[in-house]
């Protein structure tokens, strides 16, 4: 296929991230495909992480902290009978002995703590800076990490499914929260580890997957029909 020329592209998409590729490789992949039109997203989604990754392009990218101000929905998968460095299933697990297999309904009760605004430390493998150095690359030199706790707020969450040792829990949150945190911390309230399997982004405000495009049916160039024209972002931000 012949490249086209420059276009002058304005809007934005909304990518269904699949396993393995960082949020940055998502906007170099939408970047090259307009044409290497200004592209950005709103809001990280970590690598083993799935779903709504939103990405402005030309104008748009003026409006990503806009974006990113909006609350965020996930659904995520827990192990509560072990844990990892990273709190994901990128680090090697580290088992835990659990003294007492908690029930579902201890589970729903502890879940329900985290409503509302409480503290949260976030992982040691993030991007949140220490003394002028991103967490995770300190901790990748095997140094320690102490990360001070911060406001997060929690506007819903519940229990979906139980089987020892797999928690499924659907939270929405506000800017800031980390859902990995949410499995150590869970993990400590009952007596037992906790990273999470899964993470998948259902929401990012009003972009849900429903409008979200797989990887394979993105063209070889983008055009303005397969964007979310500027007048409808405004509309889905108010």
């Amino acid at each position: 296929m012949e490249q086209p020329s420059k276009p002058d592209l304005h809007g934005v998409i909304v990518i269904d991230k699949p396993l393995g590729p960082t949020s940055m490789s998502m906007v170099n992949l939408v970047r090259r495909k307009c044409m290497k039109m200004k592209t950005g997203h709103a809001g990280t989604l970590d690598p083993l992480a799935t779903g709504v990754l939103v990405l402005g392009v030309g104008k748009m990218t003026k409006k990503l902290s806009q974006m990113m101000d909006t609350h965020k929905r996930y659904t995520t998968v827990i192990d509560l009978s072990a844990t990892t460095a990273g709190l994901d299933a990128e680090s090697p697990r580290q088992e835990v002995d659990v003294v007492e297999i908690p029930t579902r309904e201890k589970i729903e009760l502890a879940v329900g703590t985290f409503m509302g605004e409480t503290l949260q430390a976030p992982p040691i493998f993030s991007a949140v800076k220490i003394d002028g150095h991103r967490a995770y690359a300190v901790a990748r030199k095997g140094k320690d990490v102490k990360i001070a706790p911060r406001p997060v707020t929690v506007h819903a969450i519940k229990v979906l499914t139980y089987e020892w040792p797999l928690v499924a829990i659907d939270i929405t949150c506000a800017k800031g929260f980390y859902v990995r945190s949410l499995a150590r911390d869970l993990g400590k309230k009952l007596g037992a580890g906790g990273y999470c399997t899964e993470i998948r982004r259902t929401e990012v405000g009003k972009f849900t997957l429903e409008l979200a495009l797989k990887l394979e049916d993105l063209p070889e160039f983008l055009t303005e029909e397969d964007l979310i024209s500027p007048e409808r972002v405004q509309e889905l931000l108010t």
